[in-house]
């Protein structure tokens, strides 16, 4: 029935547009001189003369007077329209054709009525769109998450309040750039395209460049691209990388997603840990006014110095297990105990699998969890002084990872030999690095010591806008076809 209804609501206004064209005016004119903004209306003084233009949210028909809401990108204010101001003609051929949804250019006065709402008083419309499907019911709103996200132009006419989030977002973004900016950074560009991935471990999406017959794909990190550009010569570079990974979708993973991602030369992992916190906490200042925010009733205060405490403590502190002291036989039962499954099983892997499991949601404050089983991470250095650890850390906040840091391996035979080891795995780990012949021979020529920053941005935006999913914070995310 409601089917029915709504190809009808369709047809009818299919018929109107008819009409329209028929009394010779333009439904989809190429133009408006647009002079005010909306909102204005609401702060004018009386007799105020104003041109804007926006859609049409609601009408009311009273007799020879037609009261209507009009919104634009920065409000929604009043509207009215008179059959004595406007001519019978003009009037009548608003109300037979102009619906709720439609896009109006309007010129008028500025008067107050009687129940004290400003209002502009139209001496002249113009048609600019014909809307040929309604808006969701007025009283209701548009509630259902499925179809916010699947139609984020409905979502953003009905409820506007969303586009703060992505005001935040973009602030976000601006205080990242602004505090990069300030440390001498210089922001680059790096290709989305890339003949091989790499940079971490993650099932790639596959494409195809039809005039050179040559397989791609498409970015999973941006890493070993920065690091070309460090051999090159550039010693502090930052991007902001939109990267894609062809795995699970949850409340906080999207297969397209947004990182920032930093290369710093002659530094290492400890440096960059002073200049994350130091980063996260100007930008939360800049964008929600203090270090302290509200996240799902949780208080988190960003403010520095964060607590930094190695895996091996934090899963003593927190799963009270003291891994260092389980055998390898230990350590895999109680991997089987946890019911943690691995493709093959490595001691620091299942290390790092079992901090995931027991201590990560545990890590509600800001915290850097430093000093990661050395197989875990292929393309950071081991510590010199514990060839097990690698010098990498990762900055936790509500339970989550937020990004990732280390002194970036640039021996070129010790990566090498990394790399044929995960090749060698692919068959069973859709997951594992592949080996990079041209990022070797950049290695070759010769890398400075070298440490980078990595930001899940959408992540980081989640948090600022108190958003319980990363959809929230995405415009466009992906959603299962119907």
């Amino acid at each position: 029935m409601q089917e029915n209804n709504y190809k009808t609501e369709y047809e009818i206004r299919l018929q109107k547009l008819e009409n329209i064209k028929k009394a010779g005016v333009n439904p989809y004119p190429a133009k408006f001189d647009k002079q005010n903004c909306v909102a204005e209306i609401q702060v004018a003084k009386d007799k105020t003369k104003l041109k804007t233009a926006g859609r049409l949210m609601t009408i009311r028909k009273m007799g020879k007077l037609c009261f209507c809401h009009l919104q634009d990108n920065f409000g929604k204010a009043q509207i009215a329209l008179k059959q004595d101001e406007l001519g019978k003609d003009d009037f009548k051929f608003f109300l037979k054709n102009i619906d709720a949804g439609d896009f109006i250019g309007v010129e008028g006065e500025i008067f107050t009525t009687k129940k004290n709402e400003k209002t502009l008083l139209v001496k002249k419309y113009e048609l600019l769109s014909k809307a040929l499907l309604p808006l969701p019911e007025k009283w209701h709103g548009l509630k259902d998450k499925e179809i916010r996200y699947r139609q984020r132009y409905l979502d953003l006419i009905i409820n506007p309040e969303v586009k703060n989030v992505f005001a935040k977002r973009q602030k976000t973004i601006s205080a990242i750039r602004e505090f990069l900016n300030n440390e001498k950074y210089i922001e680059v560009e790096t290709p989305i395209l890339q003949p091989i991935y790499g940079g971490t471990n993650a099932r790639p999406f596959e494409t195809k460049l039809n005039s050179l017959k040559m397989d791609l794909f498409l970015r999973i990190s941006n890493e070993l691209y920065l690091k070309r550009l460090i051999v090159g010569g550039y010693e502090k570079i930052f991007e902001f990388s939109q990267d894609f990974r062809n795995e699970g979708i949850d409340s906080t993973h999207n297969p397209e997603f947004l990182q920032m991602e930093t290369m710093r030369a002659y530094s290492d992992y400890k440096q960059n840990m002073d200049l994350l916190e130091k980063m996260f906490e100007f930008v939360v200042k800049k964008v929600c006014g203090k270090t302290k925010i509200k996240y799902q009733d949780k208080e988190i205060d960003f403010k520095t110095p964060w607590q930094r405490i190695s895996m091996l403590d934090a899963i003593k502190k927190y799963a009270k297990i003291n891994v260092e002291k389980l055998n390898d036989q230990e350590l895999e039962n109680k991997i089987k105990e946890l019911k943690i499954k691995l493709p093959v099983f490595k001691r620091g892997i299942a290390i790092e699998e079992i901090f995931e499991e027991l201590v990560e949601n545990k890590l509600i404050q800001p915290t850097i969890i430093y000093d990661f089983p050395v197989e875990s991470c292929g393309l950071a250095k081991p510590k010199s002084d514990n060839l097990k650890y690698a010098e990498r850390f990762e900055p936790f906040v509500n339970g989550w990872e937020l990004g990732n840091v280390y002194s970036e391996l640039n021996d070129p035979q010790v990566l090498k030999k990394y790399w044929k080891e995960q090749e060698k795995n692919l068959s069973k780990d859709v997951e594992a690095q592949r080996l990079d012949l041209d990022f070797l021979n950049a290695l070759e020529v010769g890398m400075p010591p070298t440490s980078g920053i990595g930001i899940g941005i959408d992540r980081l935006v989640m948090l600022l806008t108190d958003s319980p999913s990363i959809r929230d914070v995405i415009f466009f995310p992906f959603m299962k076809s119907k």
